[in-house]
Parts: structure tokens; C-alpha cells; sequence
């Protein structure tokens, strides 16, 4: 395949937007602008839909460590939490 350079002119915030998505679904920008160039250019082309960038982020290895070791069990309201932590504030005051 022969490649052609070209140089374009994108906007600002345009660019920033592509460049985030690229570094978010792990490829260049490059790859990106080939990509949405090929499916504006034959829409019919069935291909899979794009996972949603939250769906490619990643847990921190140390929350995804205590999440595994069951610090985060679930099961406690987060409202009796803080009640209870007032409760206990309060009762240090008086």
C-alpha cells in the first residue's frame, strides 16, 4: 500500500480531543485519524462497535489489591456511616 503525506489544519480543540481519545484506547493518533477517516468514508463497512472509554480504564493496582482482599465488602449504607460518625463526634463534644 502507498502511503501520502498530508498536513491538515484541526482545530485546537479538536486535536485535543483526538488526542485524548487516542491515548485512551491505546493508539497513536495516527491510527485514530486512519480509523475515522475509513468508517466516515464507507459507512456501510459492518465492523464492531468501539468499547466505551470507560470500559478500557484500568483500577489502580493498589485499590484493585484491597478490593481483591475484601476491604471493599459492601453492605453498608453510606448514610448510617456518616450518621454513626457524627453520632460519635457529637458525643466526643459533650
Amino acid at each position: 500500500m502507498m502511503l501520502v503525506k498530508t498536513t491538515i489544519d484541526i482545530p485546537e480543540a479538536l486535536y485535543r480531543r483526538a488526542k485524548i481519545r487516542a491515548v485512551e484506547t491505546g493508539r497513536t493518533l495516527k491510527d485514530l485519524v486512519l480509523t475515522s477517516l475509513e468508517k466516515e468514508l464507507d459507512p456501510a463497512c459492518p465492523g464492531q462497535p468501539e468499547k466505551p472509554t470507560w470500559a478500557n480504564r484500568k483500577l489502580r493496582p493498589d485499590f484493585e489489591a484491597a478490593l481483591k482482599a475484601g476491604a471493599f465488602s459492601g453492605g453498608t449504607d453510606s448514610a448510617v456511616m456518616i450518621s454513626e460518625d457524627r453520632s460519635s463526634r457529637e458525643d466526643a463534644l459533650l
